[in-house]
């Protein structure tokens, strides 16, 4: 089992910056991918940005740019600086492990007003 705790999320205006962060816990693999998923109202959850264990990263083109993905595989947390936001960028936010099983956060709400 892995536990993936989000921290970060909130209320800014367009423009401005946020920094969500997630910590796992428990059964971590050495290799793995950790990374951010949304989801908009009615809508599926969408990948935002992936990055593996060992550096590789996977950003939507829709966030490329403005977002940047960082990890500590000592501390087995993931980053997500968010810049330049827009309000099209509002969204509940997922923090996911993937190794042998996927793994999902409780998510964080990111609410960017115009």
């Amino acid at each position: 089992q892995v536990q993936l705790v989000e921290s970060g999320g909130g209320l800014v205006q367009a423009g401005g910056s946020l920094r969500l962060s997630c910590l796992a816990s428990g059964r971590i693999s050495s290799i793995n991918s950790m990374g951010w998923y949304r989801q908009f109202p009615g809508k599926q959850r969408e990948l935002v940005a992936v990055i593996t264990s060992g550096g590789s990263t996977d950003i939507a083109d829709s966030v490329k740019g403005r977002f940047t993905i960082s990890r500590d595989n000592a501390k087995n947390t993931v980053d997500l600086q968010m810049n330049s936001l827009k309000p099209e960028d509002t969204a509940v936010y997922y923090c996911y492990y993937n190794a042998r099983f996927r793994y999902w956060g409780k998510g964080t709400q990111v609410t960017v007003s115009s």
